[in-house]
């Protein structure tokens, strides 16, 4: 069992997926603690209802990022973390955090990386007219939303879709798959070679998707 820490800044659904996923049994992993940026973050109030600890580490804290960051690596390592993860934390992590847990801090991101990367997702995937779009977990690297993929989610994208539909239907995507990918982190399944993440003894899933589907008639 892994010792997970949670980032979180805003309303934390897939911080409940994961601790849903923990309670089910199907996620080998403790939650040691949630740390927030925001002392509003609803996702605080939702680890403290399934008794998790939480620590606050407000923005402007401390000096600098590099000073923010090592405030947090050692709240992490105070708590035994092993894998970091991402769940809607709104700041830009540094080499500090980076290092410290090099190819141990994961993210998810609502696009199919590398198509999209930063904010306002859903509406570049929308204006470019993209007839799929999804989620992506990821490690953490130096870049925006641009380490080793693990594992991506496909929705179809209709053209009545707005950001909140295209969004609602990504976002039950990511609480699908990011306790899963956390789940082969633990299970030691995951080898990054360089951009590529291989997964052990995954199995091949064959076939292919069309959106929308066009019959032609002869």
């Amino acid at each position: 069992m892994i010792g997970l820490g949670v980032l979180v800044s805003g309303n934390g659904t897939n911080l409940q997926a994961v601790i849903d996923a923990v309670e089910a049994g199907v996620l080998d992993a403790e939650i040691r603690v949630v740390v927030s940026n925001n002392r509003g973050a609803f996702a605080l109030e939702r680890a403290r209802r399934h008794k998790i600890r939480v620590e606050v580490l407000p923005n402007g804290a401390l000096p600098s990022r590099e000073d923010y960051d090592n405030r947090l690596v050692d709240v992490l390592m105070g708590y035994g973390v092993d894998l970091v993860v991402l769940a809607g934390f709104m700041r830009v992590v540094t080499p500090v955090l980076l290092n410290a847990f090099h190819m141990r801090i994961l993210n998810i991101h609502p696009s199919l990386l590398p198509a999209f990367p930063g904010l306002n997702v859903q509406r570049k995937a929308l204006d470019h007219g993209v007839r799929f779009s999804g989620a992506t977990v990821h490690f953490v690297d130096e870049g925006v939303d641009t380490g080793p993929i693990i594992i991506q989610a496909v929705v179809p994208v209709f053209d009545d879709d707005t950001e909140e539909t295209l969004s609602e239907r990504i976002l039950k995507e990511e609480h699908r798959i990011y306790p899963q990918a956390i789940q082969l982190f633990a299970e030691g399944r995951l080898e990054v070679r360089g951009r590529r993440v291989f997964i052990g003894d995954a199995p091949k899933v064959e076939g292919a998707m069309e959106n929308p589907e066009v019959t032609i008639l002869k």
